[in-house]
């Protein structure tokens, strides 16, 4: 959906971010601003300050800055519309909705409720379950025996279910209310088992159990995992999909270790809960697990949201195999040249908590450094069980690695991978891709893709970067929100499956001819032969980093809310074709513009990902420059600034 501007502006004049952020981040006050220790960057002396005048917060050690909605984005991992949405409720406003139905409004409004009505259920079941544990003292000496303390319990709310088949009957006074059954509490007997007094049979789901509490990124209580005390079966019990809770969406310990995972830089993806909480207290608070349940696209996704970095810790058996190559499947749709992914398998005799303590911090350090990269074990997992010193067992890794291959995003490391395949089976890489066209069409007619034979050099992208936009498609638009301008500026596809490019207001057909000097097209802007891309291929900014996210969104109107926007629209719905997205652009503010970009798609231009590479390259080369001139005054007298300099001078010269 998309938020007016103007209630944008008028959110953030009634929002104190000084309040929201005093939530997170202890504030002292100093001079007009408050500082306080950075959220984003692990750090010893203040450098975090918030400005109540300027609503903005700024960290002079890391660079994060920003206004309300964005501290909720980058510390809460919430999307723009979920942002929004927050700190609407939090100063009373309420999001306007034009653009739905009454009944679709009706609808999400009674979701809105219910779920508050069921995290608020969970939340005082939780409450119950950590004051039974101070009076449990055989759970109390199960946890001391695990090694936990009484603050790591603490920050991770750990409670205890007391034996008993209706112990909830004395936290809510209404044991039949159906809130206990929708949000998996209480569990009701099958048809046939009623009591005597006609009365089907309630009793608690959890019985003799530590208690986790899972937190969705918000902080709100969802769900629980319980453990037995002793061995019986099964050791663990999770609550079962209710309206608010998914165990294929969800990660035990993502909120708790939300300011771990920047201070890490990686997130370590465990097996178990108790892992989570014995980790943290080790020193390893980066550590989520999945709940109970294999690792799922939408989880590999959320950790990106925190983290360019993935680490996916198994056990070193056959089944810990098999879930890491349930993991691989995964990640590799999300595994971009700018993101890490790798596979820790530990020794078949122990558990990150085990290894931890027979081998410290360092030693554990040590050992996730030597994490196998995605890149090594889709190889290994392609050539398991094919005999590669015969032409039948290589042509069956070839077979194997085809799917595993064609998962991954166009980029440096797919055509990388194809190489080490090409390799590894004895054949040449553009033979093999012959063999694989089925699977990957997308080079077929693309001179910039095309994987090049050994012993080339690819081609770099060629574009001219002091090319101005194009002045003869400014102005003169059409009504925007006339049907027939509408329609026209909907690009035509051509024969060969391209754009062709229509102006607006013109007659169904007709199609303006590119402008050309010297017989070459002239390019459009950088930030628009980016915004091009994304909009006819938004899965292309799943390929982008965080630093690049935030590159593109903080871009000057009309790019940066562009960008914002989109970002917004594929966290809520996925990616769309442009037809759906141009619908969602009714009554944005820079609507024209994007349409404007997609009306200039020619036929036989085609947006290339290896410019737009080379393009956000620069812009972000352009964008350290300008911060290391800001930093330069401060570097001599301020530390924080100095170490920044220094960092970004190392980026550079990497670059």
């Amino acid at each position: 959906m998309a938020i007016p501007q103007s209630f944008i502006q008028e959110l953030l004049a009634r929002a104190d971010v000084v309040d929201i952020v005093g939530r997170y981040v202890q504030l002292k006050k100093g001079g007009a601003n408050f500082m306080g220790l950075c959220p984003f960057h692990g750090e010893k002396s203040p450098s975090f300050s918030v400005s109540p005048s300027k609503q903005f917060y700024h960290c002079f050690g890391c660079g994060k800055n920003g206004n309300a909605i964005s501290f909720l984005m980058e510390h809460g991992g919430m999307t723009f519309v979920e942002a929004v949405k927050d700190l609407a409720q939090q100063v009373g406003l309420q999001v306007p909705e034009d653009d739905v139905s009454p009944q679709e409004r009706a609808r999400a409004a009674q979701a809105r409720e219910q779920q508050a009505t069921l995290t608020s259920v969970l939340e005082k079941a939780g409450i119950a379950y950590i004051k039974h544990l101070r009076n449990a003292p055989r759970a109390i000496d199960y946890l001391k025996g695990r090694g936990l303390s009484g603050e790591i319990a603490k920050t991770f709310g750990l409670g205890y279910a007391p034996e008993g088949w209706r112990a909830l009957a004395s936290v809510f006074p209404d044991y039949n209310d159906p809130l206990l059954v929708e949000s998996g509490l209480v569990i009701t007997g099958e048809p046939g088992e009623e009591n005597s007094q006609g009365e089907a049979k309630r009793y608690d789901r959890f019985r003799d159990r530590i208690m986790f509490p899972i937190r969705n990124v918000k902080g709100e209580c969802i769900g629980f995992g319980g453990r037995v005390l002793g061995d019986e079966k099964p050791k663990y019990l999770n609550s079962p999909e209710t309206p608010v809770f998914s165990k294929g969406r969800e990660l035990y310990g993502l909120f708790e270790a939300r300011t771990a995972l920047r201070e890490h830089g990686y997130a370590l993806v465990t097996e178990g809960y108790m892992d989570v909480v014995a980790l943290a207290q080790l020193g390893f608070a980066n550590a989520v697990a999945t709940l109970g349940t294999a690792c799922t696209a939408d989880h590999v996704q959320k950790l990106f949201r925190f983290t360019d970095s993935v680490v996916f810790s198994f056990d070193g058996d056959s089944a810990g195999r098999r879930a890491a190559r349930k993991a691989l499947d995964a990640a590799l749709p999300f595994a971009t040249d700018v993101r890490t992914v790798k596979f820790l398998f530990l020794p078949q005799e122990h558990d990150p908590d085990s290894y931890i303590r027979e081998h410290g911090q360092e030693g554990f350090a040590a050992y996730v450094a030597k994490a196998v990269p995605l890149s090594k074990f889709m190889i290994d997992a392609a050539g398991e069980g094919c005999d590669l010193d015969t032409a039948e067992g290589r042509a069956h890794m070839a077979s194997n690695a085809r799917p595993l291959w064609s998962l991954l995003p166009d980029g440096t490391l797919k055509h990388q991978l194809l190489a080490e395949i090409a390799d590894t089976v004895l054949i040449d890489s553009r033979e093999l891709l012959q063999i694989w066209q089925p699977a990957a069409p997308h080079y077929k007619n693309s001179s910039s893709s095309r994987i090049q034979g050994k012993g080339q050099r690819p081609k770099p992208p060629e574009y001219a970067d002091a090319v101005p936009h194009f002045e003869e498609f400014s102005g003169n638009f059409a009504d925007l929100h006339d049907e027939g301008a509408y329609a026209a500026s909907l690009p035509a596809l051509s024969a060969a499956g391209g754009f062709a490019g229509r102006s607006f207001g013109a007659k169904p057909g007709a199609t303006r001819p590119p402008r050309r000097i010297a017989g070459r097209v002239l390019p459009a802007g950088r930030e628009d032969r980016v915004l091009r891309l994304m909009l006819t291929d938004p899965q292309s900014w799943d390929k982008l980093s965080g630093e690049e996210h935030v590159l593109l969104c903080e871009l000057p109107a009309p790019h940066g809310p562009l960008f914002v926007w989109l970002e917004s629209q594929l966290h809520e719905h996925g990616p769309q074709p442009w037809a759906a997205l141009r619908e969602g652009l009714r009554e944005h503010p820079h609507e024209k513009h994007a349409i404007d970009q997609i009306a200039q798609l020619h036929e036989g231009i085609e947006c290339d990902w290896n410019e737009v590479r080379a393009i956000l390259d620069q812009l972000l080369k352009l964008k350290r420059q300008q911060e290391m001139v800001d930093l330069l005054p401060r570097v001599l007298a301020d530390p924080a600034a100095r170490q920044r300099y220094e960092e970004l001078s190392a980026l550079l010269k990497n670059s």
